[in-house]
């Protein structure tokens, strides 16, 4: 099986991907062809992965996840 992180990816693709619901289907071009077509078996819920942190780690986390952001941007 195949795995891609979503943190891998561009932010417009990472959202769109994210945001996809339980049926819902999502289709591959390029150049006008069709690639692939996913379906959504399961949406997992949204990450919580902060709240086992202190609030000091949280922070830093969030900040360098905000700093690979911008970086990725720019």
């Amino acid at each position: 099986m195949k795995q891609i992180d979503l943190d891998d990816l561009p932010p417009r693709v990472a959202q769109i991907l994210s945001r996809l619901e339980t049926g819902e289907e999502l289709v591959l071009v390029q150049g006008g062809g069709l690639v692939a077509r996913l379906t959504v078996a399961t949406a997992p819920p949204p990450p919580d992965l902060l709240s086992d942190l202190p609030p000091e780690e949280a922070m830093a986390e969030v900040m360098d996840q905000f700093k690979a952001m911008i970086e990725d941007e720019f």
